[in-house]
């Protein structure tokens, strides 16, 4: 694991007295998610086409991850992950299956508000519908702006988005059947807009900025009517390239992304509030192999197996980058393995809030400081589609199995991250360890009940 100091003036102060600090400075956090991005779609992680200048600035000014991980591999679950510190095993919502958030669950952004701090989320949220405990409002964000619906976000044209609880209309803008029939408005600059605005509003108090961007999500039901899911306005610096319109689609929704980032830095600049502004940035969930495009074209998944709905590496390690000026160290690479889990007990830490007790996660703040921590000894996620498939991390060691009672699959994500050649065989003690958390790494849930089946595909 690489670690690295601080900058002099904080690095004789005790740890806990930097906290009181931190906690008495309330700096502002923005937390930054991008939806179904590949885990090599960005120059600072090694991608080799496209061009991400102000995500791999970013990077340059901050500590970038190599070994972090999603709460999921797919949106929902994901997203319900981040929201509560809990695991799949654990977490109220497992699937994609329009399940809401309960008034019980405890979020981050509930406690930073309690904390003293303005709370604004801006994008996509998936995790209740309108009329439900699970929207926005009700789990902590003073305001919000985006779509409610995971599904109706495929479509970057909607009719309207919601503003809070009430329909804020996309004046041109025709759809049917998640299919724009009139295109004016595209979402991702009018999420862009609301989002600079708040920050604008809210310059001289404590904020916490939660944007969960669309980009580069396909529209799947465009894809089914045209062939095409990569809904664009154009297609930008990539209009002349002799690429399949999928992959000129693909490569223009990650340059928005990008320049979204930029805008966003730029904001926080201009408002003064730069230096005191911890940014996260990162990304809901292995790459998408859909809307007519192939992960291979732009090698969107780099050295791992799989993508997203897949419990390998590829449906689940995501980028992580995190700037803090004069807190972070810049410029710095971590091979630390943490998850989105660790992200509320850390923001909680930071702005001095009482996480509660029953958390997966644990704070990552001494790692993101540069101090030695020692990292969980089991990572644990389930995935509810087509039957149970269950994940662990432990260590450098890897295993997958396809239904409770299925025979693990390991690997050594040292020697093979890949995940290429499964050495569980070999290894019959760390297969047995695995096996002994695997039976109370997780509770029953009646909203994603258990569904067993039979994996057909060879393990390689």
């Amino acid at each position: 694991m690489r670690l690295f100091s601080l900058c002099a003036f904080t690095a004789f102060l005790p740890f806990t007295g930097l906290l009181e600090t931190y906690a008495a400075d309330k700096p502002n956090i923005v937390f930054i998610m991008s939806d179904d991005l590949g885990y090599n779609e960005l120059g600072c992680y090694g991608q080799k086409i496209l061009k991400t200048p102000y995500i791999d600035k970013l990077a340059s000014q901050g500590l970038r991850f190599t070994d972090c991980y999603a709460g999921s591999t797919v949106c929902a679950p994901s997203r319900c992950v981040l929201m509560t510190g809990l695991h799949t095993g654990h977490a109220h919502v497992r699937g994609n299956g329009g399940v809401p958030l309960r008034p019980n669950d405890v979020t981050v952004a509930e406690l930073v508000q309690q904390a003293g701090y303005t709370t604004g989320m801006f994008g996509k949220w998936g995790l209740g519908e309108p009329g439900t405990t699970g929207i926005p409002n009700y789990q902590g964000f003073d305001e919000w702006f985006g779509y409610l619906n995971q599904g109706l976000a495929h479509n970057y044209y909607p009719e309207y988005l919601w503003l809070n609880q009430t329909k804020h209309r996309l004046i041109g803008n025709v759809s049917e059947n998640r299919v724009a029939r009139q295109k004016v408005q595209y979402s991702h600059f009018v999420v862009m807009e609301q989002m600079l605005k708040f920050i604008e509003e809210q310059k001289d108090k404590p904020f916490f900025l939660y944007v969960p961007f669309t980009l580069p999500h396909v529209n799947n039901e465009l894809r089914r009517a045209t062939g095409d899911g990569m809904e664009v306005p154009h297609y930008g610096q990539y209009a002349n390239e002799d690429w399949p319109k999928p992959e000129k689609g693909r490569a223009m929704m990650i340059h928005l992304l990008d320049e979204a980032v930029g805008q966003l830095m730029a904001k926080l600049d201009e408002a003064g509030v730069a230096e005191n502004t911890l940014v996260f940035f990162t990304n809901d969930n292995g790459a998408q192999q859909e809307g007519g495009s192939k992960i291979a074209f732009f090698d969107s998944c780099g050295p791992l197996r799989g993508f997203k709905r897949d419990l390998y590496e590829g449906g689940i390690r995501v980028p992580m980058i995190v700037r803090w000026p004069g807190k972070v160290a810049a410029n710095k690479v971590s091979d630390f393995p943490w998850a989105f889990w660790d992200v509320l007990p850390t923001v909680t830490e930071i702005v001095g809030a009482e996480a509660p007790k029953n958390l997966d996660g644990q704070s990552v703040l001494p790692t993101l400081l540069g101090r030695s921590q020692k990292p969980a000894e089991f990572m644990y996620w389930e995935f509810h589609e087509r039957g149970i498939t269950q994940a662990v991390r432990m260590g450098d060691w890897k295993g997958v199995r396809f239904g409770l009672q299925a025979q693990l699959e390991l690997y050594n994500l040292k020697n093979d991250r890949g995940e290429t050649t499964n050495v569980a065989k070999k290894n019959p003690s760390v297969v047995k360890k695995i096996e002994t958390y695997l039976a109370t790494a997780r509770t029953d849930s009646k909203h994603f009940p258990v569904r067993e089946r039979k994996r057909t595909k060879k393990t390689k």
